[in-house]
């Protein structure tokens, strides 16, 4: 590693994965892990400390999702550079991450060579989501996206695919733990994704969430 070489701030909520990514890029003499992050709150408190290039964040993490770090640090009047990591990469995260004002959205199953041009090309200001997505693309998804956001009436933003998921299973009545079970994934990652949603569609309770869930499964199977 070089201290002379882009500086990285990793902000992952899996202690596995975030080790993976060091070790990936720790014989690399261009780039430079200046720390690490678990949740998006300490993800905004390490950024102002360390004052990164180039933040590597995952979309959904615990307390503060990456989204949500990256609009309260733009908020703060910071202008990071993020670049987000996720096992998700399809247009609706393009999108989500594109409106919120990232530079770039890679999927966490890329080679290192990708991982490494990606970093390089958000570090010079340039935006990144993958090898053959142009900045025309991007153009297109986005237009395409806010009509879809207008006519479903679902507000400013766009709710990932994951999110929809997790809204008509709650629509249909299922508590945390069932729908973990039904995504193969652990009760907390169901809390958080509540609360997300909860503080994304500005809702003050679990019962306006369900309430909103089930108007927004009869929206969509309208449309």
């Amino acid at each position: 590693m070089n201290d002379n070489g882009i500086r990285i701030l990793i902000a992952d909520d899996h202690n596995l994965f975030r080790e993976g990514i060091i070790n990936l890029l720790e014989t690399e003499i261009d780039v430079f892990i200046v720390g690490e992050a678990d949740t998006g709150e300490s993800l905004v408190i390490k950024y102002f400390e360390l004052k990164p290039d180039v933040v590597l964040a995952d979309i959904s993490m615990p307390v503060l999702s990456g989204i949500d770090a990256l609009k309260k640090l733009k908020e703060l009047g910071e202008s990071p550079k993020f670049l987000f990591l996720s096992m998700y990469d399809g247009d609706e995260y393009i999108y989500y991450c594109a409106k919120a004002g990232c530079y770039g959205l890679i999927s966490k199953k890329v080679m290192k060579g990708e991982l490494l041009f990606a970093i390089k090309t958000v570090n010079e200001g340039n935006k990144y989501f993958g090898m053959n997505i142009t900045e025309k693309r991007v153009r297109e998804i986005i237009n395409n996206f806010d009509k879809k956001v207008e006519r479903t009436g679902t507000g400013n933003e766009l709710l990932t695919p994951r999110e929809e998921q997790i809204l008509r299973l709650i629509s249909e009545g299922l508590t945390s733990s069932e729908i973990a079970e039904r995504l193969l994934v652990s009760k907390r990652t169901i809390d958080t994704h509540r609360t997300h949603l909860i503080q994304k569609l500005n809702l003050k309770s679990l019962p306006d969430l369900i309430k909103y869930s089930i108007n927004f499964c009869m929206v969509d199977k309208s449309g």
